[in-house]
């Protein structure tokens, strides 16, 4: 009986003793954004239906639920944060404080499908003083915000390009297909950089000056830009991006 209680007692203790980075990936929103990926990726499966000759497109979404599985998504951006992330806790702190959740709601709230379809032709203008622009734009500098849009908009076209290499062998060889991702990863890390201030207003539009600026503070900070350098791989890996 002692030993049976004591057992107990371990399993109701196992959540209070998670792995730092397994909570991390929890409380910072990765499996959320996942999911709002995974919706993203069906809907653009259906615009494909109609645009790609059926053979086409039932190789394009093979490959494209293979790569994206959830379970091996969310494994494989797991496994790199903890790769690349030496010191979880400070970064754990952060979104587990009242402004770290805020933030990530923020952020799950934009990537909604919902919302995604609300401003699928872009993203109204957001009025802002000097002070605020200010912090949005070093903010900007510190999130791999571009850097990470352009590799989620690459996902599905990688994607497609192996399909039609599968069905045309020889058509993309030669290193054809990375030379035509790379050129439009610049494009579109160039796209996005130009609308990404109004962007961030747009995204943290609830944030006060004084929470935007503890924001920046975070990101600015080495603890903030270890974190967000192993988001990036993270969100790469979890893409599978060059696999």
């Amino acid at each position: 009986m002692r030993a049976l209680c004591f057992f107990l007692l371990l399993l109701l203790s196992l959540p209070g003793l998670a792995e730092p980075h397994a909570e991390l990936y929890e409380k910072a929103g990765w499996p959320q954004q996942r999911a709002h990926f995974s919706d993203a990726l069906s809907a653009a499966q259906t615009r494909y239906r109609n645009s790609l000759p059926p053979a086409v497109y039932q190789a394009l979404v093979s490959n494209s639920n293979q790569r994206f599985a959830a379970s091996a998504m969310d494994q494989r951006a797991e496994s790199s944060l903890r790769a690349n992330l030496a010191d979880p806790v400070p970064a754990l702190r952060f979104f587990e404080s009242p402004l770290g959740r805020k933030i990530v709601e923020a952020e799950l709230l934009a990537t909604r499908p919902d919302q995604l379809a609300k401003y699928a032709d872009g993203l109204p203008l957001s009025e802002a003083d000097a002070t605020r622009r200010l912090l949005i734009r070093h903010l900007a500098q510190a999130l791999p915000a571009r850097e990470a849009g352009a590799e989620i908009s690459l996902a599905l076209a990688g994607v497609a390009a192996d399909s039609l290499s599968q069905m045309i062998p020889g058509l993309l060889g030669g290193g054809t297909a990375q030379g035509l991702l790379d050129g439009q990863r610049q494009r579109l890390m160039a796209q996005i950089d130009k609308d990404l201030d109004n962007t961030l207003l747009h995204v943290y539009r609830g944030l006060s000056d004084p929470e935007l600026e503890e924001f920046v503070t975070f990101a600015q900070s080495s603890d903030g830009a270890a974190y967000y350098k192993a988001a990036l791989a993270a969100v790469r890996a979890g893409l599978a991006v060059g696999q």
